[in-house]
Order: structure tokens, then C-alpha cells, then sequence
């Protein structure tokens, strides 16, 4: 880059220039500097022509031709400079700083960075400037790292491409929010006029924020209007508005089947008609236009079918995307696409008929549901999601308690020789999730399928384990169904006793352990001091009488609490299910008594039926 003083008659804004060449521009805060001490910041130029001049700036000759320049960014200062000759007052040379020409992707940068310092411009000048970018060959993720902006930011400004004209215009003129705009990018060109048309009309409303999003997505009615198939053959019901004009699809499923059948004919009419591809986006999918340019059916153009969400369809044809425009501006040839063999309606009939004959195979194979049942549960699909119960601990004393015990080791332990069943390496955390041979859920079934019943339900097991919720009711049941006995596998430790800070709980804690009479020989002792009795008798150290196999009520199958106040959830779990229990016993009961009188009746019955001779 080289700083020059140019002439203001060898100036002229560049149609690269961030705003643009037509548009009137506000001079009025800079004028009364520019008229008392000129241009003081450099105008961002480069070279494009050539003039002759008599006189001129310093690098001119007379008589000889002087190179012009083109303002890629300083277009206000320019035409204060301008409006200062123009009332007769003098002008100096403007300093200008002049770029290399030729790369009208980094004029573009240049003029558009300039301007964002000196004055932000508005969101759809920066789209149209984004949008030539990508024309010109830079990818979104380069200019938001040119700009300082994130990919995401960049894609949101570039979909403001996506309006129509005037909507455009409304939003420079503050006459639509900006929320509203963004949901109407991702409206089809129909909906977006339809909208309009609403915000014309003085006798209706038109929707706005989260109103207009609904009115675009969210709505379950799906007008006739956006019909491609004809209504004399449609099996469904159609409802009319009795106060309006409109008729509405009754059932979404069943004008989807008859509209995608219609887009697929008219895709077939375009392929039939030479067009090299018929692209159909998947529904809710914008065309967005900044990331297509326009391109004829001879030269490989595609059409493109965009579905909305109410079922209107819009069909652009003569696209391609800008990367393979640019291969074309090398002459390079694009490939043509190969028309595949069947439909996606014939795809999906076939998926559709071996899913169904499959599982009515799979329901008479026990064995092998099972194989299947367990893959999902460890590699999951798109409609399994198993997730490993993370264990988490409100302390790192807690945690290491918990990591230590003895029934993480033994869990542990099974985990290690389901790894190995699995030819997975030991010292994988986990079973759920894993991946054995990076084929995914085929790669483990076919694993699983070799594996015997009793090995495949270890591997289930361990896989329950790890997904059990914490803190759940289900593990007070399973405990208590298995006759879990907490003494077998666990031991207080100063993780709990440390966290138990409550008088009147340490009381009774201590009662537990040392008896009644050791707790109210102590009573007013210390917490600290009752707290260091516990470990004495839990240790058998100090004299005191070792004490093996306590479990704190709160820790047992069932759970309950020491006093009345609550807070115990682990007993309040337990007397839900003990609850349940007993509803079920008085249920069982009801059920044996109405049976025995049902019994007594029909032995009765019998003892007053005549008997045969």
C-alpha cells in the first residue's frame, strides 16, 4: 500500500465501494472540519485508468497522462471535498493510500472495513457487501475471520439476502424490527409478498415477533392454496372457513404424501426437460440465494425445490452453487449428475416394507432381539439414547468416597471383563457408548451374535449399571427386591461424618453406635467430641468397644430418617414405594376374598341343583 496526495478530479467512487455509487450519503457531521481543515484522514483507492492533464497532483507531468482512481472506502469525505469546491472554496490534494488493483474480493474487505470503523453501516448494506464476497470467491468462515465476526453472525447477515426487494427497503426505513425480518428470511418469496400484502392493507394486521414465526412455521393448517396436486383427486379431508375464503387441509400426514408425490412429478418433468439435476431440500430448508449463483440448463444449471413448513413449494431453476461457479469462470466443466435408478418414494416403499418384514422376523427370534436391544443400548440410533449416569458429587471428599468403595471395585471389575468380551481395551471407562471396531451398532451386534446367552447378559448388566439414574425410587426398590444389605459393601467414613454438622442428628448418630447410654453421658459435649466418640467405636481405638456392621438409617434398605423433620429423601423414597406395596397387598386381598365368595356361591348352587337319578 502507497500513500499518495491525488487530485479530487482524478477521484471517483468505485461501484466496489461499500455504499455503492447512487446512494446519497450524510456529509453533514464532517463537513465543517473538511471546509476548515480539509481532508485529514487518507481515502482507501486504487489505480484504474488514466487522464490527461495539464497540472496535477504530485505524481503527474504536464501534457502527460496521469492515472485516475476509483474510492473503494472514504466516499463521505470525498463528497465533502466535492461540496467545498462547489461553493468555491479551495481544496488541497486528498491524501488517499492506494492499494494494488485487481482483487475485487479485498477492495470489497478494505472498503467494507474502513466504513465499519468510520460509521456502521446498516445491516443490509453489509449483506449486499458480504454477498459480493462470497461472489468473488471468499468463504464465510474467511470473512468472519476478516471481520471479526463468528461464522454464525456472517451466515445471519448473508440471509437477509434472502428478502425481496421491498422488504429490504422497509427494513432501512426502520419500518419492520429486525426479529421479525429474521423469520421472514426463512419464508419463501410467495410468503413474503403475502406478508406485505398484509402490511398494506389498512383493515388487517400483520403479524410480528413471535406471531409472524408462528404464522410462517407454526401453524397445523396448511391452506389449499399451496396445493401442486389436483384437489378432484385428493382423498382427504379439506375444512372451509364458513367467515372466510380460505379452505384448509384437514390432515397434515395425508397432504404431505399427495404433495410430495406432486414435487416429485414436476422434479421428473424438469429432468425429462435436460435439466442436469432436480435438487429437493429437505422441508424447512431455505434457498438461499447468496450461496447460489444463477446458472443456464446448457451449462449445468440445476433447479432447486424449496418446501416450506405450510406446504408452499418454490422451484429455482438455473443454479449452482458458488464454488462450482467459479469452476466454470476457469472453464472447468462440472460433473453430471447420474440420475439414480429409483425415486425417493421407491426408496422409502422399500425401506418401509423390509423394516415391516424384518421386525416380524426379529419378534420371533428371542435370542437375537436380545443381541439387538443391547447394541442399541450401548451404540444408540436415532431413536435410542442410552446416557452413562455421571455420578456427579457436590465435593471432591464425596467423590473420592464414592471412587474408593468397595461396590465401585466390584463393578468395576465386571466392567473389565465385558471389555474384554468386546475385545475393547480394559481401561475403556465405559461400555455404553463405546465403539469397538468404529462400525458402529452393526459392528457390535455382529459381535454380540457371537457371544452366548450368559456372556451377552453380563454385558447387559454392566450396561444397566452404568445407566441407572442416581437418586432415583428405582434404586430404593431393586435394593430392597435384592435384599441389599449395606454393611456387606460399605463403611462410614469421614466423607459423611465430616458433613453431618447437626447436634441433634450427631446425637442420634451417636446413640447408634455407642448406645444410648455413651450418647447421653456426652450430651453436652461438642459435636467435634461426639463426632471423634463415632470414629472410637467404629475403629474400636481409645477403649472403646468396636462397632461393626452400622449403617445410618438413611443408608439401609429400606431408608428411614431419625426424626420427624424431613429432608431425608432417601425415606421418602422408601415410604413411597412401601405405600405402593401396600395398595397392592390390600388389592391382592379384595381380589382373593371376592373370589372365595364367588367360590362359596357356586358350591351352593351345586348342593341345591337336582341330582341325576
Amino acid at each position: 500500500m502507497e500513500l499518495k496526495h491525488i487530485d479530487i478530479t482524478r477521484l471517483s467512487v468505485s461501484s466496489l465501494n461499500m455504499r455503492g455509487t447512487k446512494k446519497t450519503c450524510d456529509i453533514a457531521n464532517i463537513l465543517p472540519s473538511v471546509r476548515a481543515r480539509g481532508v485529514l484522514v487518507p481515502l482507501i483507492v486504487r489505480e484504474v485508468g488514466a487522464v490527461v492533464v495539464g497540472s496535477g497532483g504530485e505524481d503527474s507531468a504536464d501534457g502527460e497522462h496521469a492515472p485516475t482512481y476509483e474510492i473503494l472506502a472514504g466516499k463521505r469525505r470525498f463528497h465533502a471535498a466535492l461540496a467545498v469546491v462547489e461553493e468555491g472554496g479551495g481544496i488541497e490534494d486528498l491524501p488517499c493510500a492506494v492499494i494494488e488493483p485487481g482483487d475485487d474480493a479485498a477492495a470489497l474487505e478494505a472498503s467494507l472495513i474502513e466504513n465499519i470503523a468510520r460509521l456502521d453501516p446498516d445491516e443490509m448494506t453489509r449483506c449486499e457487501t458480504f454477498t459480493r464476497l462470497v461472489r468473488e470467491g471468499r468463504d464465510v468462515d474467511c470473512i468472519a475471520l476478516t471481520f471479526g465476526l463468528t461464522a454464525l453472525q456472517v451466515k445471519r447477515t448473508l440471509a437477509l439476502g434472502n428478502l425481496v426487494p421491498r422488504l429490504r427497503n422497509l427494513y432501512r426505513a426502520d419500518g419492520i424490527d429486525a426479529v421479525s425480518l429474521r423469520h421472514l428470511t426463512m419464508a419463501s418469496k410467495a410468503k413474503q409478498k403475502e406478508w406485505l400484502a398484509l402490511h398494506d392493507d389498512e383493515r388487517a394486521t400483520a403479524p410480528t415477533g413471535a406471531w409472524l414465526k408462528s404464522w410462517l412455521f407454526g401453524g397445523a393448517s396448511i391452506p389449499v392454496s399451496a396445493a401442486l396436486f389436483d384437489l378432484d383427486g385428493y382423498e382427504g379431508e379439506i375444512i372451509a372457513d364458513l367467515f372466510g375464503e380460505d379452505r384448509y387441509f384437514a390432515c397434515a400426514e395425508v397432504f404431505w404424501t399427495a404433495q410430495m408425490e406432486a414435487i416429485e412429478t414436476r422434479a421428473e418433468a424438469y429432468r425429462d426437460a435436460g435439466w442436469n439435476e432436480v435438487v429437493i431440500m429437505a422441508r424447512g430448508d431455505a434457498f438461499h440465494a447468496w450461496e447460489h449463483v444463477s446458472c443456464p440448463k446448457s451449462k449445468g444449471g440445476r433447479v432447486y425445490v424449496a418446501i416450506g413448513h405450510r406446504g408452499d413449494v418454490s422451484f429455482h431453476e438455473g443454479f449452482v452453487t458458488t464454488k462450482e461457479a467459479r469452476r466454470l469462470e476457469r472453464g472447468e466443466a462440472l460433473e453430471k449428475a447420474v440420475r439414480p435408478e429409483v425415486s425417493s418414494t421407491v426408496n422409502a416403499y422399500i425401506d418401509l416394507h423390509r423394516h415391516a418384514a424384518v421386525r416380524a422376523k426379529l419378534v420371533e427370534d428371542t435370542s437375537l432381539s436380545l443381541r439387538v436391544m443391547v447394541a442399541h443400548a450401548i451404540v444408540g440410533s436415532g431413536l435410542w439414547a442410552a446416557r452413562v449416569e455421571p455420578q456427579k458429587a457436590p465435593s471432591d471428599a464425596v467423590a473420592e468416597s464414592v471412587e474408593n468403595c468397595l461396590s465401585e471395585a466390584l463393578f468395576d471389575a465386571r466392567r473389565r471383563e465385558v471389555l474384554r468380551l468386546l475385545d475393547l481395551d480394559p481401561d475403556t471407562p465405559t461400555v455404553t457408548a463405546s465403539d469397538p471396531d468404529g462400525q458402529g451398532i452393526c459392528g457390535l451386534l455382529r459381535r454380540l451374535i457371537t457371544l452366548d446367552d450368559v456372556a451377552v447378559l453380563r454385558v447387559l448388566a454392566v450396561v444397566m449399571g452404568e445407566t441407572l439414574d442416581v437418586g432415583t425410587g428405582l434404586i430404593e426398590l431393586l435394593g430392597a427386591h435384592m435384599g441389599l444389605d449395606m454393611a456387606d459393601v460399605w463403611q462410614a467414613d469421614d466423607a459423611l461424618l465430616d458433613a453431618v454438622r447437626d447436634r441433634e442428628i450427631m446425637d442420634h448418630l451417636l446413640a447408634d453406635v455407642a448406645g444410648e447410654q455413651v450418647a447421653a453421658e456426652n450430651g453436652k459435649a461438642t459435636t467435634k467430641v461426639k463426632r471423634g466418640i463415632i470414629r472410637d467405636c467404629l475403629s474400636g481405638s481409645n477403649g472403646r468397644v468396636k462397632r461393626d456392621g452400622w449403617v445410618p438409617r438413611w443408608m439401609a434398605f429400606p431408608a428411614s430418617a431419625y426424626t420427624l423433620r424431613g429432608g431425608v429423601v432417601s425415606a421418602e423414597r422408601a415410604a413411597r414405594i412401601a405405600a405402593a406395596d401396600d395398595r397392592e397387598i390390600e388389592a391382592e386381598d379384595t381380589d382373593n376374598v371376592e373370589v372365595e365368595a364367588e367360590t362359596s356361591a357356586d358350591t351352593e348352587a351345586d348342593a341345591t341343583w337336582p341330582k341325576a337319578a
